[in-house]
């Protein structure tokens, strides 16, 4: 079978998991973030006696829940299985959350292996950015996820041990986070810019639950079960990496899913952008994870920070609007023929899409093809302007906008 046919395939089979993964890890973040926030001090006496620390009460799915969190596990109790099945004689499990998050990271590495680091040369080169070999750009971008994540972690060990750490260290990971925007833009084309600045930060949410979380967690019980104190720095370190990735969600997930928009990543200033994305992303976040806390202690809900979020979005909405055409042209724009339709797909299109060669299945050498195909057209130039790929084939305004007057007249053919 054709290579170009099964890479579709591994394409969208690997990206539909990628996204159920993504669905199950990030709920289970949110949902951890929202129950750690939300614990109230235990009143009954009986609660208090067996060690519980905070309570939760909540309703769903026609049942009552009452969950309790307990800083160190109750020797009353004991510990279930270590493997985490339940121990011989009882029903008790030990259950661990880290597959969501090694699934996610696998099944989302596979899909940028399939799509981008086999077709580097369509994807992740642009000469007029760098002048590399297709091997060259792939080296730098599997790089650019490790650099990324040991900078990052020792931003984290060396700025947290200081006097207002985390403020130090958010400081430290918000610069280091600009600044790798930058680079990404200045040496790959936009869309996969965009795609990779999300990339590396979901491999630092990944690698804090491989190096740091678990094998903490791992430490703690291992500590109970020997009946030793579990040392409070793995506790604390593991908070602070679960903090950063609830904060890094937002922002992944713009980043994703922006490189979709060529109007996004097509300008000179691209890493602007996505930062500002990034951090509207955060912020909005920011206000969701402790709008709990501020509501169990008696606190207005930090709504200024979804506010300044919002506020930066529309800034970029103002900023990025397209530059209003003469209405005398739109007024007199005489009606697009064809044949100058067919001469800008020719010139623009027809590289990627023919008889020998049809990306995505789709081909434009012909008229029909080109009628049978104006949605499309339409879609992927002239709205989302992700057409042609990083602009190879260098198509005009002017040319983008006869293919939209073209399929608003009805897209008629020759």
């Amino acid at each position: 079978m054709d290579t170009a046919y099964l890479l579709d395939w591994a394409n969208l089979l690997l990206r539909w998991a990628h996204v159920i993964t993504a669905i199950a890890w990030i709920g289970a973040s949110f949902h951890f973030v929202m129950l750690d926030n939300s614990l109230t001090p235990p009143e009954d006496a009986q609660l208090k006696d067996r060690g519980v620390d905070g309570e939760l009460w909540s309703v769903h799915g026609g049942g009552f829940y009452h969950a309790t969190k307990y800083r160190v596990a109750p020797r009353w109790i004991g510990l279930p299985a270590e493997d985490g099945r339940p121990a011989p004689g009882r029903m008790r499990a030990l259950h661990w959350s880290f597959w969501e998050s090694y699934s996610t990271w696998l099944t989302g590495f596979g899909l940028f292996t399939t799509l981008y680091l086999f077709n580097a040369g369509t994807y992740l080169v642009d000469r007029r950015l760098q002048d590399w070999s297709a091997g060259t750009a792939v080296a730098a971008a599997l790089g650019f996820l490790a650099v990324f994540w040991l900078a990052y972690d020792l931003i984290c060990r060396g700025l947290g041990q200081r006097r207002h750490g985390d403020r130090w260290v958010g400081l430290g990971v918000a610069a280091l986070v600009v600044g790798a925007s930058w680079l990404a833009c200045r040496w790959f084309p936009g869309r996969a810019a965009f795609l990779l600045v999300g990339a590396m930060l979901a491999t630092a949410m990944s690698a804090n639950v491989f190096f740091w979380i678990i094998p903490g967690q791992r430490t703690v019980v291992g500590q109970l079960r020997a009946g030793q104190a579990p040392d409070p720095v793995h506790g604390q370190r593991g908070k602070q990496r679960s903090l950063h990735n609830t904060y890094f969600t937002l922002p992944v997930l713009v980043a994703m899913l922006s490189n979709h928009y060529g109007w996004l990543h097509e300008g000179r200033h691209a890493w602007a952008v996505l930062v500002v994305l990034m951090a509207a992303g955060a912020l909005i976040r920011h206000s969701f994870a402790m709008r709990h806390a501020a509501q169990v202690q008696g606190r207005p809900a930090p709504w200024w920070a979804a506010a300044c979020g919002v506020v930066l979005l529309i800034g970029l909405v103002v900023a990025l609007r397209p530059a209003p055409r003469p209405a005398a042209d739109a007024a007199t724009a005489a009606p697009a023929a064809f044949a100058a339709v067919q001469a800008v797909v020719q010139q623009r299109c027809v590289l990627c899409h023919n008889a020998q060669l049809a990306n995505k299945g789709v081909a434009l050498h012909t008229p029909e093809l080109i009628q049978r195909q104006a949605a499309a057209i339409q879609q992927q130039a002239v709205q989302a302007r992700t057409m042609p790929l990083n602009n190879a084939t260098g198509i005009t305004e002017d040319e983008r906008a006869l293919l939209g007057r073209w399929f608003a007249a009805g897209a008629p053919g020759p």
